[in-house]
């Protein structure tokens, strides 16, 4: 959750496949993050297995209370890992920490194993105390996403409130289907699934079309996550086990597979090595040789046009709170 008091030195966290992939492999896991732009069974069924949803929604801390059938039940016996959110910006890797914690195949690095190990017993806020001292779970966070290197104090511009966005986590867990939410006081139950393979993705679909649907029908202010196994190694023991039976034209398939993946990470990389980089210099010396041409007062007016449109165009479908400046 976004805010500028008690961050503790935690920076704002993009919802993105990329960043949380990278967050990831930095803790030494066996999975990547993928985005999901639809929860119909032949859409999931290709990133199967898939251990846990990443949601990211827009907070409306005045909209009505959700109706009891659809928010689930405080479980303050749950018996797994959750901790609390102790520090502002910190929701996404505490997300993928309450995630990781209640994975029982997971294999990670030594420094998030004694983490995990040495909250083990700790009550939930305690434990989210101690995740947000962890000086190198800190590091890895911010690694992707830096802090803003331009400051408007000073200039008496008026306070607006921001939009506050907040990452959850839903999993299954003894057999039933949890909200994992740091800002919760326990973990939320929504109830058992049935004992199959899918079983607990229709459960989790149930649950979040229903939290959607709470939404008025024109917001879009979510982004939805699923953590699941690499599928590069386990390609390339099949493209080993294709090339020594023989069978090139099912090899040939499998490479190009091999091939597209390997683009996707390459592309993630780049976004990320783009993350990492201060593009103040590279803006400030496009908008000297815009001034220079005596282009940049038709781009501050062309783009005030555009925002006119973008604004108006909002007020159309319902929306309200966006400025033109």
């Amino acid at each position: 959750m976004s805010g500028d008091d008690d961050s503790g030195g935690w920076h704002l966290t993009e919802s993105d496949p990329a960043v949380f992939t990278q967050l990831l492999k930095t803790l030494g896991t066996p999975f990547i993050v993928d985005d999901l732009h639809s929860l119909e069974p032949d859409a999931l069924s290709e990133l199967q297995p898939i251990h846990a949803f990443i949601f990211l929604f827009k907070c409306l801390p005045l909209a009505p209370e959700e109706p009891r059938g659809l928010a689930g039940e405080y479980d303050p016996d749950f018996t797994g890992f959750f901790a609390h959110q102790t520090a502002n910006n910190a929701c996404a890797t505490l997300a993928v920490i309450n995630a990781l914690g209640n994975i029982p195949s997971l294999k990670s690095d030594s420094r998030l194993a004694d983490l995990l190990n040495f909250t083990t017993g700790m009550d939930p806020q305690t434990c989210g105390m101690a995740i947000v001292s962890a000086d190198w779970l800190r590091e890895a966070h911010n690694d992707l996403s830096p802090p803003s290197t331009i400051s408007l104090d000073g200039l008496g511009l008026p306070n607006k409130t921001e939009d506050a966005y907040h990452f959850v986590v839903y999993l299954p867990v003894l057999g039933c289907v949890y909200e994992l939410d740091g800002l919760k006081p326990h973990p939320v139950r929504h109830g058992t699934f049935e004992d199959s393979d899918n079983g607990w993705l229709r459960k989790a679909r149930e649950v979040i079309e229903n939290r959607i649907a709470t939404y008025p029908p024109s917001a879009i202010e979510f982004s939805l996550l699923a953590v699941r196994d690499d599928p590069l190694p386990a390609m390339n023991r099949q493209l080993e086990l294709l090339q020594q039976s023989g069978n090139d034209t099912k090899a040939a398939e499998m490479l190009l597979k091999i091939s597209n993946e390997t683009s996707r990470r390459e592309q993630w990389a780049f976004e990320n090595s783009l993350r990492r980089h201060n593009h103040i210099g590279l803006a400030h010396a496009a908008l000297l040789a815009l001034e220079k041409a005596e282009l940049l007062q038709p781009a501050i007016e062309d783009a005030r046009r555009a925002m006119r449109e973008r604004v108006e165009q909002r007020r159309r479908n319902g929306f309200t709170g966006m400025d033109e400046d």
